[in-house]
């Protein structure tokens, strides 16, 4: 079966991307860089943790819609689907875009779509259009070129790439047009057509505008920590007030979105972007804090106890309830603790992650039954029905018991 899509990238977007294709009986070539991910596909299952993604891989698999490797082949549509990290100080890196896009070049041929959704900075669709018409000028004007941001949430992906609107810009309005109607096979929420600057830049503003939200809640724990108020009660209760929304606060932001985007926005703009630039100061500064609480606190207890506490970190996933560690602000604070604890005993906890690289893991309950200091980063289910005993000392950074 001849591919009518190459995805290049297979991770926590490429892959439920190119199974929700492959699902609406289009071919789909997927491409990534690890023999292990193209194994893994092949026999029809997932690498990442990520709900009802394994059964829309094992039945595009099992029809022949899906298939993948370490090279990209011949097709109508390139979908490029790669890591976006920084490089210096928060400088935005595209070069896997680029690579990804020079794998293409010898392939693309009159009429074909090529589609970045990758996170980018704005002007990166057009710089990759510059590069593709610099080594194939033949093809300036005969191809299309567009910008599509994926925007959806990890633990509800499947759902989402279908039901969520989406934003699609193109270099020129014959490219917009096109990628609409590609989208529209398989997504059901609606299409808004606008051009490839505008798109790049809406997805940079949805999560720096998610960053600003957080850091006024974040802020907001830091005074009320020193006034002696419950932050959770006065959000709650702030809230009450019809135009009012204050996000809830946690540990830090994490995640490869929104603890990330910002810097995209910052690194260009510079002088333009203070409000978000200190946000995320903010938010980068409340696990710092978060973790020299948890210091103080072990002090205490040394001091009037005599020995050393067992501390408890609970939880190093960037948010509730899924496996995923990118910019983890509790794994800097759990490495923090680490660094100051002594000859303290210490269990990290992680209950949708069996191992870590670096992290000896423990089962949540043994480590709730064994400390004395329990400090909750993410709000997990599991931790939301542990009982505590009155002489633990409970640290709860992300309102776990509010």
């Amino acid at each position: 079966m001849e591919p009518k899509v190459v995805t290049i990238g297979l991770g926590y977007i490429g892959l439920p991307t190119s199974a929700l294709i492959a699902n609406n009986q289009i071919s789909v070539h997927g491409v990534d860089i690890s023999q292990h991910v193209v194994d893994t596909i092949n026999a029809g299952k997932i690498h990442i943790v990520e709900p009802d993604l394994d059964q829309a891989v094992a039945e595009a698999v099992k029809a022949g819609y899906l298939k993948a490797d370490v090279k990209p082949i011949k097709a109508d549509t390139y979908l490029v689907v790669v890591p976006t990290p920084f490089k210096g100080n928060h400088e935005p890196d595209i070069s896997y875009v680029q690579a990804a896009t020079e794998g293409i070049i010898p392939l693309l041929k009159e009429e074909d779509l090529y589609i970045i959704e990758s996170t980018s900075p704005v002007g990166t669709t057009e710089k990759m259009m510059d590069l593709i018409f610099a080594k194939r000028p033949e093809l300036e004007g005969k191809i299309y070129l567009a910008y599509c941001p994926e925007r959806v949430l990890p633990g509800n992906v499947m759902y989402e790439l279908v039901h969520n609107d989406r934003v699609i810009g193109g270099v020129n309005e014959e490219s917009t047009q096109k990628a609409l109607q590609f989208y529209g096979q398989f997504v059901k929420g609606e299409l808004h057509p606008t051009n490839a600057r505008t798109a790049e830049m809406c997805k940079l503003t949805e999560n720096s505008s998610r960053d600003v939200q957080i850091a006024f809640a974040n802020e907001l724990s830091l005074i009320c920590d020193k006034a002696g108020i419950n932050v959770w009660e006065l959000i709650h209760l702030a809230n009450k007030h019809p135009r009012v929304n204050i996000l809830q606060p946690g540990c830090g932001v994490g995640g490869h979105c929104i603890a990330v985007d910002p810097y995209f926005i910052t690194a260009d703009f510079p002088m333009e972007s203070r409000i978000i630039a200190q946000a995320r100061e903010t938010n980068n500064y409340k696990s710092f804090w978060c973790a020299e609480k948890v210091k103080n606190a072990r002090l205490e207890f040394e001091l009037k106890n005599g020995r050393q506490p067992s501390i408890a970190i609970m939880g190093l996933a960037f948010k509730p309830n899924i496996d995923d560690l990118r910019e983890s602000p509790a794994i800097h604070i759990a490495e923090r603790v680490l660094q100051d604890s002594g000859d303290a005993d210490m269990y990290i906890v992680e209950p949708n992650v069996h191992e870590h690289k670096v992290f000896k893991l423990t089962d949540y309950k043994e480590a709730i039954n064994k400390a004395d200091i329990v400090v909750l980063l993410v709000a997990h289910n599991e931790f939301k029905e542990l009982q505590f005993n009155e002489n633990q000392i409970v640290l709860d950074f992300c309102g776990v018991n509010n």
